[in-house]
């Protein structure tokens, strides 16, 4: 017996509602079919249909098996699929969602060489830094930043997120350098709405002491506007280096509290689980590996 064929026998009487419609459907005879589904109940020792003169019924072990033989199946025929689609040409349009100012940024070199190696590949790239439902939204790919929880999706870990606190010579030397995270609560804090931060840091409590007591500090969902409201000495900023590091390494912020530094973050790819991967999918993904370096590019300022 043919396991396989045989299990898919069974699924398709299954999805088809009668052997003569799955006969159809798998292009061979229905007493072919009917032999399959019985060798498999032979096999397996239990009946996993109960059939009348008009119709097919699941047995309580029938619909136990149907779910993972249908699971079964899926995984090989994606393991199939994806390995002729290692030998086909990426093409098509690539959906991209990613953060605002990683993506301004960062992306462009990265996109114009991905297509100058694969020309056949569109890009659609969108801008959100809220947190998109690739599925919902059509995207083939997001890239996300922060500690991601476990979920449906697959996340390539692409490259690691440092956060540093930082402000403008001018600003330190008008309102202070701090020297210990409670210094912060005297401080005008420049606060990124979505930050994705331990609550438990130490940082975070005396940066949201900072915004509560003092309401001359801003918020704002792009980063980019906080740091250069910080290079323009409005107050102090916890921002990731892939924004801050070029305003460092020209001497317009400095770090502060280095030593109470977070843990980084890190920038994912993010894509559906199970779904079958496509070659313009598969080709990002093997092509954004590394090409930020490790360290990042961008963390070479100090």
């Amino acid at each position: 017996m043919d396991r396989i064929e045989a299990m898919r026998a069974f699924v398709t009487v299954v999805s088809e509602g009668t052997f003569t419609r799955a006969a159809e459907r798998l292009k061979i005879s229905p007493q072919l079919v009917s032999k399959y589904v019985s060798q498999l109940e032979t096999h397996l020792g239990v009946r996993l249909l109960n059939r009348t003169t008009r119709r097919i019924h699941l047995t309580e072990a029938g619909t136990h098996y149907h779910q993972r033989a249908q699971q079964v199946l899926n995984d090989i025929d994606d393991m199939e699929n994806q390995l002729g689609n290692l030998q086909a040409e990426a093409q098509g349009l690539l959906r991209i969602s990613a953060p605002v100012s990683f993506a301004i940024r960062h992306m462009a070199p990265l996109l114009s060489e991905f297509q100058k190696k694969h020309p056949a590949v569109g890009i659609d790239l969108q801008l959100n830094d809220r947190k998109v439902d690739i599925l919902e939204e059509g995207f083939d790919i997001a890239l996300r930043i922060g500690h991601l929880k476990s979920s449906s999706l697959i996340a390539k870990r692409l490259a690691p997120v440092r956060l540093v606190l930082c402000a403008s010579p001018a600003y330190l030397e008008q309102y202070g350098t701090p020297r210990r995270p409670e210094d912060l609560r005297e401080h005008k804090y420049l606060r990124y709405s979505y930050m994705n931060m331990d609550p438990g840091h130490s940082l975070q409590k005396w940066l949201q002491d900072s915004s509560r007591e003092n309401t001359r500090g801003m918020i704002s969902n792009n980063g980019d506007v906080l740091i250069e409201a910080a290079i323009a000495g409005t107050g102090i900023a916890l921002q990731p280096t892939f924004i801050a590091g070029s305003a460092v390494k020209e001497g317009k912020l400095k770090v502060i509290l280095p030593e109470h530094e977070p843990e980084p973050m890190a920038l994912y790819a993010v894509y559906a689980h199970r779904q079958l991967l496509a070659s313009k999918v598969r080709s990002f993904i093997d092509f954004i590996d590394g090409f930020f370096g490790e360290p990042p590019y961008w963390d070479r300022f100090e």
